[in-house]
């Protein structure tokens, strides 16, 4: 008995300890020897871009209907990174996104340093492009203004010009404005607040770059240069225009592309200065499940070309790496990752968690005094079909190709309601979970699935067991090729494999997440919740 006790402080002990240090159990891109590995996100930052300010990196990300929006990371060597805030609390208009909105909302963005501000323009593919700004990259962030209403318009970037004029090059989504594979350039105020020209096309791919959208707008050396990938999200490449107008005619170079590497649909990313003159660049690679991670490239300067990656036989253009040294940034910098695990004592959810949707402010309780996170039993959409429909998903991305995901979770359910419920969830377009619930007979957990979520798909049971406990262990395993494999434990030692092993599938334009629901099937003015004393990613 005595041992059984010291077994179960250690493992609490261990648990404080690895919540304060704070570094991934999962994935860390940083091989502590002055090199590192990509990816250097192993999770779904999608679209990713990074602007550098003085001996700080800033990067954000495509966030779609997830809330909050935009993610805002820092780093201070380029490899190593941390998130510090979102640029976005709700998405406007509220009467369309309280509601889940998959694949709707934020797309690519594009993160500037302007004037002594920081600048994010982004595009809503359903009204056109947004500018946000702020003085202190982790917030507060102005709201969003549109610059440029459009059915279609989207991945924008300005550019301010040596003479002040300013420009925003943008592409467009064929399935709103009727057409794709081309980008434009418009004149903007000198704010950067509104559009003041009709945009023009400067480029079309459609024969030789297919797709080509995401550009960055840059200038050097007099050249007015365009970031651009192209060729599909999973099988691209990158380009890059140039030209001495703003509005052309450009040269077009493919700078770098997938070779002989397995680093498929290397693009769409950010080029990035050192103090110390080096180049580097991010770019995304879409993993499928896991969703578009971020990778780092070196890069070079021939004959005001961008070269990115490796070019191992002098073709001209690079080819991803694998393990590279760390860029030069002067400085010894800890190794650092973003948030993944939570132990829910700072009485605001942690900054890796997002909603599914503008969440009312009384869906969750963050109880610093205790540690602990409550979730307070939500109706469900009275169109409900599946998890699919929910707007209370309390969800964060998948951290790597191989973790484990632990929570500890008390269920409190009302006793004036049957069916409602708390689930431990894998959600994608395809998602699983553990469902917890109280009947008649007592608590009963059960293992479900539903696939083609997207499709109106219903929820299946795969097993289930009957439990006197209201407080579990609920735990998910994920090996390479995103195999779940679903667990629970009435101690917090011994877990038993609950239903069958579950291949995880992405969402709509995102990687598959994982976090929690608490939902009631009636609309009653009370309900009951659930406690999480702690989320543990290892």
């Amino acid at each position: 008995m005595r041992n059984s006790a010291l077994v179960f402080i250690l493992c609490c002990l261990a648990i404080s300890l690895y919540g304060q240090q704070g570094i991934s159990k999962s994935w860390v891109a940083d091989l502590g020897n002055g090199t590192y590995k990509n990816p250097i996100l192993y999770a779904d930052y999608s679209d990713p871009d990074v602007c550098r300010v003085g001996d700080d990196y800033y990067m954000t990300a495509s966030s779609f209907n997830a809330v909050p929006g935009l993610p805002i990371l820092h780093s201070k060597d380029m490899v190593n990174w941390k998130i510090i805030g979102h640029a976005i609390d709700r998405l406007e208009p509220d009467s369309v996104f309280s509601h889940p909105q998959h694949g709707n909302g934020v797309w690519a963005p594009s993160i500037r340093h302007h004037n002594g501000e920081f600048y994010i323009y982004y595009g809503d593919p359903d009204y056109g492009i947004y500018m946000l700004k702020a003085e202190n990259p982790s917030g507060p962030w102005s709201d969003p203004v549109l610059v440029m209403a459009g059915k279609g318009l989207i991945d924008s970037c300005p550019l301010w010009d040596d003479g002040g004029n300013a420009y925003l090059v943008y592409a467009y989504a064929g399935s709103r404005a009727g057409i794709k594979s081309v980008l434009a350039i418009a004149e903007m105020n000198s704010e950067g607040t509104r559009a003041v020209s009709a945009g023009r096309i400067i480029y079309d791919g459609h024969e030789n770059d297919p797709t080509v959208e995401g550009p960055k707008f840059h200038k050097r050396n007099g050249y007015y240069y365009i970031f651009a990938p192209a060729g599909g999200v999973a099988t691209g490449w990158q380009i890059v225009l140039r030209s001495k107008n703003v509005f052309g005619p450009y040269e077009r170079k493919v700078v770098m592309a997938q070779g002989n590497t397995d680093i498929n649909g290397p693009h769409q990313g950010a080029w990035v200065d050192t103090p110390m003159g080096e180049d580097w660049f991010y770019h995304f690679q879409d993993v499928g499940a896991i969703g578009r991670i971020v990778h780092l490239q070196p890069m070079v300067w021939k004959n005001d070309w961008p070269v990115i990656g490796i070019d191992r036989d002098d073709k001209g253009w690079g080819e991803p790496v694998a393990i590279h040294r760390k860029p030069r940034v002067g400085g010894n910098h800890p190794i650092v990752t973003p948030a993944e695990s939570d132990q829910f004592d700072s009485g605001t959810l942690g900054l890796q968690w997002q909603w599914h949707a503008n969440p009312m402010d009384w869906w969750h309780f963050a109880d610093a005094g205790t540690g602990t996170l409550h979730l307070y039993s939500v109706p469900v959409p009275d169109d409900y079909a599946s998890l699919w429909d929910v707007p209370n998903l309390l969800l964060q991305k998948f951290s790597s190709n191989r973790f484990t995901a632990t929570a500890k979770v008390t269920f409190h359910p009302s006793a004036a309601i049957s069916g409602e419920r708390f689930g431990f969830v894998v959600m994608g377009m395809d998602y699983a979970l553990l469902s917890f619930q109280k009947t008649e007979q007592g608590f009963v957990l059960s293992q479900n699935e539903c696939l083609q979520a997207d499709r109106g798909g219903k929820e299946t049971v795969n097993e289930q067991v009957s439990l006197n406990d209201s407080t579990l262990f609920f735990r998910v395993s994920v090996t390479p090729g995103t195999q779940c494999l679903f667990s629970y434990s009435t101690d917090g030692r011994s877990f038993h494999t609950l239903g069958k092993p579950f291949n995880a599938k992405e969402g709509k334009w995102i990687g598959a997440k994982m976090g929690f629901v608490c939902s009631r099937p009636v609309k009653n003015n009370d309900g009951g919740r659930a406690i999480i004393d702690w989320f543990m990613v290892e």
